[in-house]
């Protein structure tokens, strides 16, 4: 590992300017970054600790709920307004890694997880334009079994690991940002997380400084009735395959609308509007659902050994609509 220095400061606009110093990084809860430089894969020479400096709790609003960057990922899903509420976003969290990690990872931490892919988190492959831009991809042609099949480019086909993104999209969630001198600005969800195109190594939208403060999650009819689906190879300490949240608001057994995402499959979490268009005013029964998810992966673009996932995408949405419909 890198050496290091961390430091301290006692405001979050000292932090913002510390960070226009070459090779310095934030640190909370550090369960990602920590690993990262372990692996050599980040290697700044100074880390500036948040701790204190952000929010950590959730706040009930008349419109919503605002959650904390540094609360922690445990107390988020075991909060009795977020399981009432927002029940995609307590069952995405409670799916994530194990319950030691819960509670020491962030929100704003699992936000800007980096992606699992082999090529880029081993340095001994020397073909991963997400950390070495330029380089090439070797996932490509490689091993590529968990990687993306849309939203995809030439120069990179990984996926976006973390569970919560993917719930907060289906919930039309935003992000407060904080950046130097000050600056405040909201981005929502959809807009925050880039695809790769030419420049994979540039994944969010944060600005050089910038730093997530808390989450903002509307009320909705649809939050209520949610839900969050994780398909993996094992029950429990695994990434996804494929992942689906879904938001739908019935009146009576009509949907008056639905909000669905996926994860596992793109280099961001993936709206559906296809089959959210598919969904609205029709019965919330089974032929409908059974219709919907046939939509689900158009224009995936499989690798050359991913392709069931196009298969499994269909299969986690109508599983997702059919929990939804239950509940």
């Amino acid at each position: 590992m890198q050496s290091f220095t961390i430091s301290r400061p006692g405001t979050l606009d000292a932090a913002t300017a510390a960070t226009a110093a070459p090779d310095t990084a934030f640190i909370a809860g550090g369960t990602d970054l920590l690993q990262l430089m372990k692996q050599e894969v980040a290697r700044p020479t100074r880390l500036v600790d948040l701790d204190g400096l952000l929010p950590d709790a959730v706040e009930v609003l008349p419109d919503g709920v605002r959650i904390g960057a540094l609360a922690l990922m445990a107390n988020v899903a075991a909060h009795p307004e977020v399981q009432r509420n927002y029940r995609a976003v307590s069952e995405a969290l409670l799916s994530a890694a194990s319950p030691q990690i819960r509670n020491m990872g962030t929100i704003g931490g699992n936000l800007l997880q980096r992606t699992r892919c082999n090529y880029f988190r081993d340095p001994g492959f020397a073909a991963c334009n997400k950390r070495e831009p330029g380089s090439g991809c070797a996932a490509i042609r490689g091993e590529n079994r968990l990687l993306g099949v849309l939203g995809t480019s030439r120069a990179c086909i990984a996926t976006h690991p973390s569970d919560l993104p993917v719930a907060l999209a289906a919930l039309d969630a935003s992000l407060e940002l904080r950046g130097p001198n000050g600056a405040r600005r909201t981005v929502a969800l959809a807009d925050f997380y880039r695809l790769p195109g030419d420049t994979p190594h540039i994944e969010t939208a944060l600005q050089p400084g910038e730093v997530i403060v808390a989450v903002l999650v509307p009320a909705s009819a649809g939050a209520r009735r949610s839900c969050y689906v994780k398909l993996r190879d094992r029950a429990s300490f695994e990434f996804a395959l494929v992942s689906c949240a879904a938001a739908v608001d019935l009146q009576r057994a009509t949907i008056r609308e639905a909000r669905l995402a996926l994860g596992g499959v793109a280099p961001k979490p993936w709206r559906l509007p296809q089959v959210e268009a598919a969904l609205q005013g029709r019965p919330a029964d089974a032929g409908t659902f059974a219709d919907a998810a046939m939509h689900a992966s158009e224009g995936a673009q499989p690798a050359s050994q991913n392709g069931f996932k196009v298969k499994l995408i269909q299969r986690a949405v109508l599983r997702a609509l059919e929990t939804t419909a239950a509940a």
